[in-house]
């Protein structure tokens, strides 16, 4: 059997798989993140609890409705963006010019609401959701086996984020949204909604963190815990990103994602701190994060 570094190639190969997966979620948590830190300048703590919150609308979606992965994977987005849009209407509206503190503590309550709830009708034990079936199985490609739903994940948190970042970066539509969180008065002077952009990028935010979660369930087991064991990770993410950084938060997801991989493989007993390790070391050597611009 061949190896590398005296480790059997397929061994050190499905690591890398399952910390690519890893930093898949990393990497379209941290981006949603990092869009409504950017774009509204709140730091939201609830990005986590929303994230579960799609992975549990999916397992309820099939259990109770008979819906198929499918429809959840479109529906659990807009159902968790339409109670974003809700939560900036009546609460973070009032937050935007105050310490970015009073965003955290907020959002941070709304967490301890919606764990709350969900643990209180479901308790802590996970729900299983099964796969769904044109995903299930797996394909040999001769040095690795590659469950085939694995590859999935990989794909179309890829292909979500970078569109995201090509929505933002490059359309008139982002520039738009860009001017109206630097200078909301001169864009809203140009007849554009500048509060309605702001409300629907933060809904597009926690979409975004729904989305992942329907990706995870049937991964993970799905539990009212799911969102909390990984919220802080994510924010580790985005500080090594760079607070606000669309791009940084994507490939630093990535990134973490196959370095936690590696070290699962080489010191496995520091693959739940090696991320903050990182994240200590870029702060020492560059404050405002990798892909952040000083001030």
């Amino acid at each position: 059997m061949t190896e590398l570094f005296g480790i059997p190639l397929p061994a050190l190969l499905g690591q890398l798989l399952l910390g690519l997966v890893n930093g898949s979620f990393y990497a379209m948590l941290s981006l949603g993140l990092a869009v409504i830190f950017g774009m509204l300048n709140i730091i939201n703590f609830a990005h986590g609890a929303l994230y579960m919150m799609g992975a549990f609308l999916a397992w309820m979606g099939m259990d109770l409705l008979g819906l198929n992965y499918w429809v959840m994977l479109g529906l659990a987005p807009l159902l968790v963006g339409a109670l974003g849009i809700v939560i900036e209407r009546t609460m973070l509206q009032w937050l935007y010019k105050l310490d970015h503190l009073y965003g955290l503590l907020l959002t941070f309550g709304i967490t301890l609401v919606i764990e709350g709830v969900f643990r209180s009708f479901y308790g802590v034990s996970g729900q299983p959701y099964s796969v769904p079936e044109q995903l299930q199985g797996a394909t040999n490609l001769g040095f690795m086996i590659l469950p085939n739903y694995r590859a999935w994940v990989v794909v179309a948190s890829l292909v979500v984020c970078f569109a995201v970042w090509a929505l933002i970066e490059k359309t008139s539509l982002g520039a738009k949204l860009r001017a109206g969180t630097e200078n909301p008065k001169l864009v809203q002077a140009f007849g554009i909604n500048v509060p309605a952009m702001v409300t629907l990028t933060y809904a597009g935010g926690v979409a975004l963190a729904a989305f992942a979660g329907v990706l995870a369930a049937p991964i993970l087991q799905v539990s009212a815990l799911m969102g909390s064991n990984l919220i802080i990770v994510v924010f580790a993410v985005v500080v090594i990103g760079g607070m606000g950084s669309i791009l940084g938060s994507i490939v630093t997801g990535l990134g973490l994602g196959l370095i936690e991989g590696l070290t699962k493989v080489f010191y496995p007993e520091a693959s739940n701190t090696v991320v903050f390790v990182v994240m200590a070391i870029v702060l020492l050597v560059r404050p405002a994060g990798l892909f952040g611009k000083e001030k």
